[in-house]
């Protein structure tokens, strides 16, 4: 197989977004035939027809749906490429991409790395987040598609190495009028007669979750699913139910909003991150500084807590 045009590829990924050539064709002003051409190209390239026309529009195959997800990852490894030189020529001399997971960037993670690059030493490096699922964060850093992850320690790491980072502690948010909200501390059975408010299935603390309930033997009554901690506050706020959200999440908005915080007392409430990558030798400079960095701040931490229980 010839190697693949990303120029080709992005008016792919644009006829496929669209359905429609010439609206790619407009979008990229140039006429419709030359992109007929390319996918034409494309397809004797790889092989197979890519697209169909059908009366609802332009729609990829079974094969052009594959190649779509490919060039989707090519065109955004090309454009990570194309943003990094441009950095180093105006003067950065390091640059790290990190992924991170929704509670490791809702908490400490933007705070530790802000941190990092204040020191004058690291002024040079850049640092980039990207926030993203920890079953597709381990799946990038496994295909070195991101030199670094921040996640959940409970996810599947096998063949990656880490580091410990911080840890968290899931609690209980109710509005003050709910039951729970009398309590100083509950454990997670007691919850699940109440309706909750929820993340996404795709995330770790849904994962986590259910997990737990279908030790329990008891179902998980969900009243509304949201995006984002913010919103299931917003959610708690309006009495539509109880969220589980992290303490370091809640604790600083929380009161603000006349919310109660009711810490679980589940073993499994306490959760650990960690720092993942493939393989320590082969980082850049810039990222094993920053992995040493937020390492030395999950060590810290630790000492504090220990240095309270001593207390």
């Amino acid at each position: 197989m010839h190697d693949l045009d990303l120029t080709s590829l992005r008016l792919f990924v644009a006829v496929c977004e669209t359905r429609n050539i010439a609206r790619a064709a407009e979008q990229h002003h140039i006429v419709p035939s030359a992109i007929s051409k390319r996918i034409a190209q494309l397809e004797a390239v790889v092989g197979n027809v890519l697209v169909e026309r059908q009366r609802r529009g332009v729609v990829p195959t079974g094969a052009g749906e594959i190649l779509l997800e490919h060039a989707r990852a090519m065109l955004a490894g090309a454009d990570r490429v194309a943003r990094d030189m441009s950095a180093y020529g105006k003067g950065i001399k390091g640059q790290v991409r990190v992924l991170a997971s929704v509670s490791s960037i809702a908490e400490f993670l933007p705070d530790d790395i802000a941190g990092f690059m204040q020191m004058p030493a690291h002024r040079d490096i850049r640092v980039d987040i990207e926030e993203t699922l920890s079953r597709d964060l381990v799946r990038s850093i496994r295909e070195g598609l991101a030199p670094v992850g921040v996640c959940w320690d409970a996810a599947d790491l096998e063949g990656l190495q880490t580091r410990a980072y911080r840890n968290d502690h899931l609690a209980i948010v109710a509005h003050p009028s709910h039951p729970i909200a009398r309590r100083k501390r509950c454990d997670f059975e007691e919850t699940l007669e109440y309706d909750h408010v929820g993340l996404p299935a795709s995330t770790a603390v849904h994962t986590m979750l259910a997990r737990a309930a279908a030790i329990i033997g008891k179902p998980i009554s969900y009243r509304a699913v949201v995006s984002t901690f913010e919103a299931s506050l917003r959610c708690v706020r309006a009495n539509l139910g109880i969220a589980v959200v992290p303490r370091e999440v809640a604790d600083p908005v929380a009161p603000a909003h006349g919310l109660k915080t009711v810490p679980l007392t589940d073993k499994w409430a306490r959760r650990r991150f960690a720092i993942c990558f493939h393989d320590e030798a082969r980082l850049s400079p810039a990222a094993r500084l920053l992995v040493a960095h937020l390492a030395g701040v999950s060590a810290a931490e630790s000492a504090q807590a220990r240095g309270r229980a001593a207390g």
